[in-house]
């Protein structure tokens, strides 16, 4: 992939994801939930969206991938992240793809301004900037519930 080709993608707004989205347990049984849909497109891009939320540690990740080059695009809140240069980026950073770096690199967003505990308002401000249109509901994730020692 490169520069043109990423930035045609994501300023396509023919991107969609059809149906409700579950979150589900993990397969370590974490408190860690998750979820992966499959994104449609007129040009028919080999892209999907994954997203993994852990309300005991306040982590919330929406992740683009694309089939042939990995992680295109992605949201993560909750969790700090350290740029190749050396930069500290905050608990609420974004990757973008770019080249030569590809998704290494992370930055601040000021458009993201929904807090983690509320993953259904973050993916609404996720799929808005992505444009990306989500023809169905998000349900929100299940509670936690804590496993008798």
């Amino acid at each position: 992939m490169n520069q043109a080709d990423f930035e045609g993608l994501l300023n396509d707004t023919t991107k969609r994801l059809l149906g409700d989205i579950t979150w589900a347990g993990d397969e370590d049984h974490s408190p860690t939930v998750e979820f992966r849909v499959e994104v449609q497109s007129d040009v028919g891009y080999p892209i999907f969206v994954k997203g993994s939320y852990n309300a005991l540690a306040g982590a919330l990740s929406y992740t683009l991938v694309h089939r042939g080059s990995g992680r295109i695009y992605a949201l993560d809140l909750g969790k700090d992240h350290h740029n190749p240069s050396c930069t500290n980026i905050g608990e609420k950073h974004k990757h973008r793809w770019r080249e030569p770096v590809r998704d290494k690199e992370a930055y601040a967003p000021d458009d993201i301004t929904a807090p983690p505990t509320d993953p259904v308002a973050v993916w609404q401000q996720f799929c808005g900037e992505a444009k990306i249109q989500h023809e169905g509901i998000m349900h929100p994730p299940p509670p936690v519930q804590m496993e008798l020692l």
